[in-house]
């Protein structure tokens, strides 16, 4: 079995092809079944935020990586011409590594955010809770969520997260200056929008409304942070309040539209408004920001406070990469005993067919002997076996590395054909 991840994600791919790219938990669950079903993956984890779009899979070693490659593209009807080397692959140890660092807030486009995390464990759970995963992921996929929370507990990576929510606050903040004299807007009311309607409390913004297609869910929103509540049918008729307007809602079409936004800043005098705009998709139409005093920020517009971000916390890396590699090895060695068992199970299957053959082969030889010698001469070769079967194990077990083990596997698994289809 081989670990396996395809995805692309803010380094690799524009938010306009992410947004192309981006699963939703309908989408998601449905793609994990067709990857099961029709692309010999045996395990398998969908993992999509703004940044990213991931699949991780456990698959057969006579499975062809270039075909699952082809899947993403495919399901999302985008020509792969269009990709442009946005998509990117990794096998086992890369794989492993990978994961790890994107729990750890690592890879992310701001150096240890906070939100990662929750969404690594909530793509995890919706998959195992769906029947998608299996004892490798299973087992993968905790020790990253664990590698990730000592990151956080241990370094100041995670006592000083930095999340797109807080940045894009932090970019309110340079714009109108102090907030306290400034009203703000929040449409959704999941995790980002939370962590934004966070950020602006502790910053003590002049008043704060949220709002979203779930009445109860911003409801209990602004209760949980004493702010306002606004129903879904009423924010076109709000906007011009607005200083600030944030949008993270999940939807495949904007939710604030080019006319929308030219009444209200008509309504404002077209004094400034700055927008946010959080969502994947995009939730406001791109062309408003032509509207005079009006400036529309995405996720890939916050590079700068990324990058300042990246500064003050770089010199924690060391210190989370030596957690990484902790966690990492304990998951490896188990990763590679396990493959070493499995290897030698399939050789032991593979023998003992081969014996039983042979000794059908000659039955007439034997036929002369008694029905105890006959089992006599079936236990003396199967002992046989086991005691070839010896070496193998010990050095197997005694590997000087996981990847010395993991290689020894592969060169055990071609030589007896393990993997192919006939098994006699």
């Amino acid at each position: 079995m081989r670990i396996v991840l395809v995805g692309l994600n803010h380094r690799t791919a524009s938010v306009a092809l992410r947004e192309r790219a981006a699963f939703n938990a309908e989408t998601a669950e449905r793609a994990s079944k067709e990857l099961r079903s029709h692309w010999q993956m045996e395990e398998v984890v969908v993992l999509s935020t703004c940044n990213r779009s991931e699949i991780y899979g456990v698959y057969g070693q006579d499975a062809e990586l270039g075909a699952i490659e082809a899947f993403l593209p495919q399901f999302h009807s985008i020509p792969p011409e269009q990709l442009n080397g946005s998509l990117y692959s990794r096998r086992d140890g890369e794989a492993i590594l990978h994961l790890f660092r994107v729990a750890a807030g690592l890879d992310s486009m701001l150096l240890g955010e906070a939100e990662i995390l929750g969404q690594v464990r909530e793509a995890y759970r919706r998959a195992a809770d769906s029947g998608a995963t299996g004892p490798i992921l299973n087992r993968l996929f905790q020790s990253a969520i664990e590698a990730g929370r000592r990151v956080r507990s241990e370094t100041e990576l995670g006592a000083r997260p930095m999340s797109a929510a807080s940045a894009g606050v932090r970019l309110a903040e340079r714009i109108f200056g102090n907030l306290e004299a400034h009203e703000a807007l929040v449409l959704g009311a999941g995790e980002m929008a939370e962590q934004v309607v966070e950020n602006f409390r502790q910053r003590g913004i002049k008043r704060l409304w949220v709002s979203s297609r779930t009445r109860e869910h911003a409801a209990a929103l602004a209760e949980r942070f004493g702010v306002e509540a606004l129903v879904w049918e009423e924010m076109s008729r709000e906007l011009a309040r607005a200083d600030v307007l944030v949008s993270s809602v999940s939807s495949p079409e904007p939710v604030v539209t080019h006319a929308m936004l030219v009444e209200a800043m008509a309504e404002r005098k077209n004094r400034s408004m700055l927008a946010l705009d959080l969502g994947v998709p995009r939730n406001i139409e791109a062309d408003s920001s032509s509207l005079y005093n009006f400036y529309l920020y995405h996720l890939d517009d916050l590079t700068e406070i990324v990058e300042q971000n990246r500064i003050a916390r770089e010199r924690e890396v060391p210190r989370a990469e030596a957690i990484l590699n902790t966690q990492i090895s304990k998951f490896e060695a188990w990763y590679a005993g396990r493959g070493a068992a499995d290897a030698v199970d399939d050789l032991r299957l593979r023998l003992d067919s081969r014996r039983r053959r042979v000794l059908e082969t000659h039955a007439e030889a034997f036929a002369h002997l008694g029905p105890e010698d006959r089992e006599k001469i079936d236990q003396l070769t199967a002992e046989l076996l086991e005691e070839l079967l010896k070496a193998p194990s010990s050095r197997l077990r005694h590997a000087r590395s996981w990847r010395d083990r993991v290689q020894q596997i592969e060169t055990l698994r071609g030589l007896f054909g393990l993997d192919s289809e006939d098994k006699s």
